[in-house]
């Protein structure tokens, strides 16, 4: 691929960034990854996939990052140990989808079980030096009911996610004035799926209050 001419200033621009990283060397760890994920920032403040949350990885401490409590994929103990192997071979590929709560602390969108993997797998967690990558969603998608349509997109994109699960979101996310249209096209559903999705919760919700008495039986007593 071809680029223009570097400006002199442009040039200038490399050469200074490349001296200033130089002296990192002589940093502590924190202090070493808390300048870079600025520079990070710095970057993606100007560059033109700013749009885009993978333009951004940041290393965090692992103990800032927190699932979120609604996430209906399970991992049966096969795959989770492959996901072990995978990133104790491979190293983390992909990042941690996060929102930022603003205090210092994440949630997890996306990827807890790449979060479990670097906190309670010692060998892993130091490697990262009990860190973890993440990545923070649009501020657009930080209301709840958004993250938890994005977990489920990405969850579903994968083809996992537990049946009784997306049954209870379904009926939060009604609760919560998303119509039937609304929850099928924000989660990749047909309405025939939002409606059999609803129906499992659904009626457990409408009868939960309900008594009822004992079965007739044709036994004599």
């Amino acid at each position: 691929m071809k680029y223009e001419q570097l400006t002199e200033l442009e040039q200038s621009i490399l050469s200074n960034a490349q001296n200033d990283l130089r002296a990192l060397i002589y940093s502590s760890l924190d202090n070493k990854i808390h300048i870079l994920n600025e520079i990070k920032k710095m970057m993606h403040d100007v560059s033109p996939f700013k749009t885009e949350p993978v333009d951004c990885v940041l290393w965090v401490k692992n103990n800032t990052v927190h699932a979120n409590d609604y996430n209906p994929n399970s991992v049966a103990p096969p795959e989770m140990e492959l996901l072990r192997l995978s990133i104790s071979n491979d190293g983390y590929t992909q990042p941690i989808v996060s929102m930022d709560n603003g205090d210092e602390t994440r949630e997890v969108i996306d990827g807890f079980h790449r979060n479990r993997v670097g906190k309670e797998c010692a060998d892993i967690q130091k490697r990262v030096n009990g860190y973890l990558p993440v990545v923070t969603i649009r501020q657009s998608q930080k209301d709840k009911s958004n993250r938890i349509a994005s977990t489920i997109r990405h969850n579903r994109a994968r083809g996992k996610h537990s049946v009784d699960s997306m049954s209870d979101i379904i009926v939060d996310l009604k609760k919560r004035n998303w119509s039937p249209k609304k929850i099928g096209k924000e989660l990749g559903m047909d309405a025939d799926e939002v409606l059999r999705l609803s129906q499992i919760s659904g009626l457990v919700e409408l009868f939960k209050d309900k008594e009822f008495s004992n079965a007739w039986t044709t036994e004599e007593e």
